[in-house]
């Protein structure tokens, strides 16, 4: 990853430094991989090796294993602190980007990949994705879409002209991208999923956290005075519902298959 684009390695930083901390708050995360999991034991036949593309700190392979005891399971990520959590033995760690694949041609029979798409451009991403499935093979993905932070979006707008949230790509972009791959889209779905805070410092630490704060996007050079953090309070607060302040997390469910 040291020959990565700029962005890429920003994202590597976040979640390498967000890591020892991810699970506290990654309620959000683990709900979506619940989702993909019900999603992903459909399988009409058992497959023998399945990736974990974009595992973080590898809460979705206890599942797969449960799922599927007899199949070798592989669990990539491109921030090594977040393999390093993994519990041992359930998953062989691989360091690399869903972008660049070091897998076989038409190896692994089962690809999963929840929250970590929406990092990568699906243009590129979803081929890799297709190229390392045997044909007939399944493609589980959760990723976010643009609706992601929508509350922290419209709060900033009160505060100033600059991009504090990182856009990402509608559900029929991932879509054509799949197909245009030569992947089968076989179900979707798609809901908004909640975080909640007491307070927007908490909320936004939470987003921290996670790994996800502002990654990619255009930043604000200079730190919020205490008359736009006072704005940028009052324009959240419109939000707050009865378990507090909410951060939604657009998120669209896909399974394919490799045809």
């Amino acid at each position: 990853m040291t020959d990565a684009p700029a962005p890429k390695r920003a994202v590597r930083a976040a979640f390498d430094k967000a890591a020892d901390a991810y699970d506290a708050v990654a309620t959000v995360q683990r709900a979506a991989c619940d989702r993909l999991l019900a999603l992903a034991t459909g399988q009409p036949s058992a497959p023998r090796r399945i990736l974990d593309a974009g595992c973080g700190t590898g809460y979705a392979l206890a599942g797969l294993a449960r799922a599927y005891p007899a199949a070798t399971l592989f669990a990539l990520d491109f921030a090594p602190a977040m393999l390093r959590r993994h519990p041992p033995g359930l998953a062989l760690p691989v360091c690399a980007d869903l972008e660049n694949l070091p897998i076989a041609d038409a190896s692994l029979d089962a690809l999963w990949s929840s929250y970590a798409l929406q990092w990568c451009n699906p243009r590129r991403a979803l081929p890799e994705l297709a190229r390392a499935l045997a044909p007939g093979g399944r493609l589980w993905i959760a990723t976010l879409g643009p609706g992601t932070l929508t509350e922290l979006r419209d709060a900033f707008r009160h505060v100033d002209d600059d991009e504090h949230v990182l856009r990402f790509q509608p559900p029929e972009v991932v879509a054509d991208a799949a197909e245009s791959a030569g992947l089968r889209v076989l179900d979707s779905d798609r809901d908004t999923l909640h975080a909640w805070a007491p307070d927007l410092r908490s909320l936004l630490t939470d987003i921290k956290t996670l790994g996800a704060h502002q990654t990619g996007a255009p930043r604000r050079r200079a730190p919020l005075g205490k008359s736009a953090w006072a704005r940028l309070s009052a324009a959240y607060e419109a939000h707050r519902g009865p378990d507090g302040l909410p951060a939604s997390y657009d998120t669209f469910w896909l399974v394919a298959e490799k045809t």
